[in-house]
């Protein structure tokens, strides 16, 4: 085909517009070259051509805002990122049902953000012509984006993550005003910030006018979230029109790198203004005589503000304030003084770090100060939303725990009522899972190319002084390595490391803070970095451990060849740390004038240092450039410390440079030591877990309401870390989930307590062995590997009654703060209903591993191994036959999985399938004999997953109770 051809093609897929039949505007086009016209056959050619740059990637960015729309009547009653949304896609488009699999393979779908929400009282009106009409800001802010080297597809899914927010807020010009309460949950240093500049720009293009973006409590927070709206959204226009001149000496500004409007909005009547109530240097501070700049302009004064008339023409306020009861007494006492009726004015509050101070999860045993002052940030927050009742309240966090979700009297003031949307992880994001083994490799079969943990993370487990220097010099020498590597790189034509640091994170004291910097400046001292002494040191860490990670972590980055290229760097990186007063930054509480230092400024200039700190530098704050971290706290909160998780964050460039120095053995109460490491990989699978509830019980039933609604999300989280709060579930909820079935869906119940004595296990191989009795028959299954390589298992089989099954699973029993009960309620009714008769029951047999004599039973059987969670971190175990599930989930009627030609003739209406999996657990002293046999049943645990028939739950369904009727109430944080 011909670039006209591809030309006119191109055209018809238009942002913002629904798909429509493209054949005959293209033809209509292309009439005069092309008389005969193209057929639909064409078309799609087209579509296919992968010279047709262009029309790919139009074609591309259209299916992903069309798979996710939610709002236009086009999409009749499909759901956004179905197969049927597709579908209807494609016959809007005009394409036949043959060319729809060849399209969905050049096109797969690409998921989005996952929303929890409670029906709204209003129709849709977030509608893309609403948003073509009002889009100032927004093309402004996307400008900023692809400045900053986004692709188009990662800006494509942020336009559609932050339009799933703005449409679920009230209409700014709606009569009757309307409070909408959300949160959205995103990753912790993964971008959240720029998603709320994304929905405070679609928000103020839409009408609000008053904008408040809460954040944390520290002001070096605050300072930076200002500096970064200011500079991707405000604009230099907007800030010169005020009388500050608080970037006078920023090196940004004087190099023109903060945003240039296309239009000044202060010349034109067209565009609403910018005007700022907060400087980056100055937090809110109350008006006085200025309070006319909380005075909003009309047109016709006959009107209300909200009126469109009045409202687009209007100007913009925007305040960012930080969490601290004097700045937001301020504001809420220069609110009641407004000339313009509050219940006139649109507003929009972003309160970024929302589990932070703004809701009240106080321990009674805390200092009464801190009980005081974080409740009166709570009420300073609710005195907002009760003086601004058109105010719209967007929570934004990383820690999607039970903290979030506290006691009824918060729950009216800032419970996320109306929906919770969380966020797609971040394609280049390095997070948690990037840091651990989630797929449960072998110790023995680690290697950096397959294991996170080989990769990046380094072990302390110092036991004396002396130790606990040489590990702090291998971090340390990690540090000045890595920049090393980067200048290498940077002359090899890598894009400049403007910040480059190391984080030093052991305790949340000050006094603790200048002893640990003292001892890192002394190391730096006595390291000779800029003596030959060092070389050996840094040349035999380079070839154990960062030549060997780039190697197979590098990606495209350059490396270098020995350590003879690197060495003349070494010096260089040396002296770049050095510069200025010390390598040490102290970064907490204290006034800086307690200390002799740089001051900690990442936009006024390049920052090579070491950061040693606690509080101020775990939660919100990005540290840019972040390598190396030397982390030993440990803390008595999941969601603390998940935002201990510094480490986390984009690195470009230079992933396979990180490294975690993470404690193993830390103290805590009564001498016990705990592994920190293990602990924030089990908070790191909980919320996992979390995720993927919420993926299961997104959107709608077949009856077109939601499955879940906001106040029914925290149940449905299983956390057991016995040492972190909140503890037990049954302490956290004011709803119970009763039901969770979901047909042709596997499920794993693997958390099991504790092994204590082996009875447990002894009673629960008791319980399956009528199930054993019935494995007649063996054949081959199959499943497709995390490669999406096929491949294939042998394993025994049977069918078993199900209330045979029911009554094994009966005598199973389960870790404290996990309830089996909603899942039998769901296997005891498809049963009662007739929807469930039987079960294929299966036991794989590994090829790598005989099968091992039991004790008191009559034939050998395979025994695996699985890890089992130490009870300190998280009990139960990490999996049962996870790659063998497509089997069982194929023959219970999954219309998604293959599991081969056996497991399609085992196939019925009404039958579920099971996978059992005999798990070594022995006794420590027993190790030998449980890997050799014979083995006693107290020595292995039994575990299981199964899937109820496709049939009994096509859409899945879940049930929740609740204890106290009329309160909001989800968690109790005690």
């Amino acid at each position: 085909m011909s670039d006209e051809v591809f030309r006119a093609v191109a055209r018809e897929l238009g942002d913002g517009f629904p798909p429509e039949n493209v054949l005959y505007p293209v033809n209509a086009r292309l009439r005069a070259s092309y008389p005969d016209g193209l057929t639909i056959a064409d078309i799609i050619d087209v579509f296919l051509d992968d010279s047709a740059v262009g029309v790919r990637t139009a074609l591309t960015s259209r299916l992903r805002q069309w798979d996710a729309e939610s709002v236009e009547t086009w999409v009749g009653s499909t759901t956004p990122q179905s197969p049927e949304r597709r579908a209807r896609i494609y016959d809007l488009l005009g394409l036949p049902v043959d060319a729809h699999a060849e399209m969905d393979a050049r096109f797969p779908r690409e998921g989005g953000p996952v929303v929890i929400a409670a029906q709204q009282p209003w129709d849709p009106w977030y509608t893309s012509e609403r948003r073509r009409e009002h889009d100032f800001y927004w093309r402004a802010y996307k400008r900023v984006l692809a400045d900053k080297n986004w692709d188009e597809a990662t800006i494509g899914k942020l336009d559609i993550a932050t339009t799933e927010v703005v449409h679920r807020l009230a209409d700014p010009t709606r009569p009757e005003p309307y409070q909408s309460k959300g949160l959205v949950v995103g990753y912790v240093q993964s971008g959240k910030t720029a998603n709320f500049s994304g929905v405070v720009a679609k928000a103020i293009d839409a009408g609000y006018r008053l904008v408040i973006v809460l954040t944390g409590t520290i002001e070096i927070l605050r300072s930076q979230t200002q500096r970064r709206l200011d500079m991707e959204l405000v604009g230099r226009q907007n800030i010169s029109a005020g009388v500050d001149d608080d970037y006078a000496n920023d090196e940004d500004w004087r190099n023109g790198n903060f945003l240039e409007h296309e239009i000044d909005p202060n010349k034109t009547n067209e565009i609403p203004a910018i005007r700022r109530l907060t400087t980056s240097t100055f937090d809110y501070k109350s008006l006085l005589a200025g309070l006319s700049a909380l005075h909003f302009e009309t047109v016709d004064h006959s009107l209300p503000l909200n009126d469109p008339k009045n409202l687009y023409p209007s100007n913009i306020r925007i305040a960012v304030v930080k969490k601290n009861v004097s700045s937001l007494k301020k504001l809420v006492a220069d609110l009641k003084k407004v000339p313009t009726e509050l219940d006139q004015i649109p507003a929009l509050i972003i309160d970024d770090e929302a589990d932070q101070a703004s809701v009240n999860t106080i321990d009674p045993k805390k200092m009464k100060t801190e009980q005081i002052e974080r409740t009166a940030i709570n009420g300073q927050i609710a005195e907002i939303l009760g003086l601004l009742e058109r105010a719209q309240y967007i929570g934004y966090t990383a820690t999607p725990f039970a903290n979030v979700f506290v006691d009824p009297e918060d729950s009216v003031n800032v419970f996320p009522s109306d929906f919770i949307v969380s966020l797609e992880r971040p394609g280049p994001y390095m997070g948690g899972a990037d840091f651990h083994d989630l797929d449960d490799l072998e110790d023995d079969d680690k290697t950096p190319a397959n294991s996170n943990q080989k990769a990046y993370v380094r072990d302390l487990r110092a036991e004396c002084d002396e130790d606990r220097s040489a590990e702090q010099l291998r971090a340390l020498d990690s540090f000045v390595l890595t920049g090393a590597i980067k200048l290498f790189r940077e002359s090899k034509g890598a894009k400049q490391y403007r910040h480059h640091t190391m984080l030093v994170h052991e305790s949340v004291k000050q006094a603790e803070h200048d002893a640990v910097a003292n001892d890192f400046k002394a190391l730096w001292k006595s390291a000779g970095y800029s003596q030959a002494k060092s070389l050996s040191r840094l040349e035999k860490l380079w070839a154990e451990d960062f030549a060997v990670v780039s190697a197979v972590r590098g990606s495209e980055s350059a490396n270098p060849s020995s350590f003879g290229v690197l060495e003349e760097f070494i010096g260089a990186a040396y002296d770049k740390i050095s510069e200025g007063t010390s390598p040490v930054i102290v970064v907490n509480g204290a006034a800086e004038k307690d200390y002799k230092q740089d001051s900690l400024d990442f936009q006024e200039r390049g920052v090579w240092k070491i950061l040693v700190g606690g509080t101020k530098l775990s939660r919100g704050f990005t540290v840019e450039g972040l390598t190396i971290t030397y982390y030993t706290r440990r803390t008595g909160q999941a969601d603390t410390l998940m935002q201990m998780g510094r480490w986390f964050g984009f690195r470009p460039g230079y992933r396979d440079l990180v490294r975690l120095f993470i404690g193993r053995t830390v103290g805590g109460p009564a001498g016990a030591d705990y592994d920190m490491y293990k602990a924030f990989e089990a908070i790191v699978r909980d919320e996992q877990e979390f995720r993927n509830e919420l993926t299961r019980f997104s959107g709608v039933n077949e009856k077109g309401e939601p499955w879940v609604t906001p106040r029914d999300v925290p149940p449905m989280v299983f956390q057991q870390l016995p040492w972190l709060r909140p503890t037990a579930r049954n302490k956290m909820f004011n709803a119970d989930l009763v039901y969770r079935g979901m047909g042709g869906e596997s499920f794993s119940f693997t958390m099991q307590p504790p092994r204590g004595d082996g009875s447990i296990n002894a009673r629960h191989f008791d319980a399956v062995t009528p199930l054993l009795k019935s494995l007649d028959e063996s054949g081959s299954f199959n499943f497709v590997d995390k490669d999406d390589v096929s491949r294939s298992f042998t394993a025994r089989y049977g069918i078993v009654p199900a209330h045979v099954v029911l009554e094994a699973v009966d005598q199973f029993e389960w870790a404290n703060g996990w309830d089996f009960a909603p899942h039998r309620e769901a296997l005891s009714t498809a049963i009662e209903s007739g929807l469930l008769e039987d079960f294929a029951v299966l036991l794989p047999y590994p090829k790598t591993r005989e099968p091992i004599e039991i004790k008191g039973w009559h034939e050998k059987l395979p025994i695996v191994n699985r890890k089992r969670q130490e009870r300190e971190y998280r009990t139960g175990f990490t999996g049962t036959a996870v790659r063998e599930r497509d089997a069982i989930e194929h023959i219970a009627g999954s219309p998604k999985k293959n599991g081969g030609p056996l497991a399609g003739a085992l196939h019925r209406k009404t039958r579920g399938a099971l996978i059992l999996v005999f798990a070594n657990d022995p006794a420590p002293r027993q190790l030998k004999r449980a890997q050799a046999g014979p083995v006693d049943s107290r020595d292995f645990a039994t575990l299981f997953s199964y899937a109820l028939p496709h049939a009994a739950e096509p859409l899945g369904r879940i049930g929740f109770r609740v204890k106290q009727s009329g309160t909001g109430a989800i968690v109790d944080a005690n």
